[in-house]
């Protein structure tokens, strides 16, 4: 498998998927920016999209969208518990959490991120996204992961995400809950060393 990634960009929810998984692959670095592989090819003949993440299978089918790619990753090691088995109810849990985490946050950060963004625009932004982080606060009270002692995907994802508030100036502090959750996912080997490759930590 392949995974095409940018660093500290929501590929890393993947990437830390497949390092969690141990199932082996080869990370492809994406500048987002100039959209040109290693090698000079042109990511867009890839993605048409052009953004990241993509996973590509052995057989060259080709995933797109973070949390189809880290459900998939799940499934192909069940043993690490990393999403809950298809058709149960917690699997729909889990799969609640990574809209919740796609739509409500993810898609929150973006403003924040575009240099078109009206300033006046920008309090708004954080606003809204301080009103759902302080939601996952209150459902992380007592958990050691957002679904229960195992962590799955969806924590990976919501890792990832909520490392994007100190570039964009959003004040977690206040979140304890959030904190030592985000702490707790920090210090996984596996996490470790996805942002390691990344160039993310030294």
């Amino acid at each position: 498998m392949k995974l095409y990634y940018s660093p500290g960009a929501c590929s890393l929810s993947p990437h830390i998927a497949l390092q969690e998984a141990g199932v082996p692959f080869q990370a492809v670095l994406t500048p987002t920016k100039t959209h040109k592989l290693p090698d000079g090819t042109d990511y867009y003949t890839i993605n048409p999209l052009g953004y990241v993440p993509l996973l590509e299978l052995d057989d060259g089918t080709r995933l797109t969208e973070g949390p189809a790619i880290v459900q998939y990753i799940a499934d192909q090691a069940p043993v690490k518990k990393l999403a809950p088995a298809w058709g149960t109810l917690p699997r729909y849990q889990l799969q609640s959490w990574l809209t919740f985490i796609g739509t409500e946050l993810h898609k929150g950060f973006s403003p924040l991120f575009n240099p078109a963004t009206p300033e006046d625009y920008k309090p708004v932004v954080k606003e809204r996204l301080m009103s759902r982080l302080g939601w996952v606060d209150q459902q992380l009270a007592g958990k050691q992961y957002l679904m229960g002692d195992d962590f799955t995907v969806a924590d990976g994802y919501l890792f990832t995400v909520t490392n994007w508030t100190a570039p964009v100036g959003l004040d977690i502090s206040g979140l304890a809950n959030l904190n030592a959750y985000r702490a707790r996912v920090a210090a996984r080997p596996a996490v470790q060393a996805a942002m390691k490759a990344e160039g993310l930590i030294k």
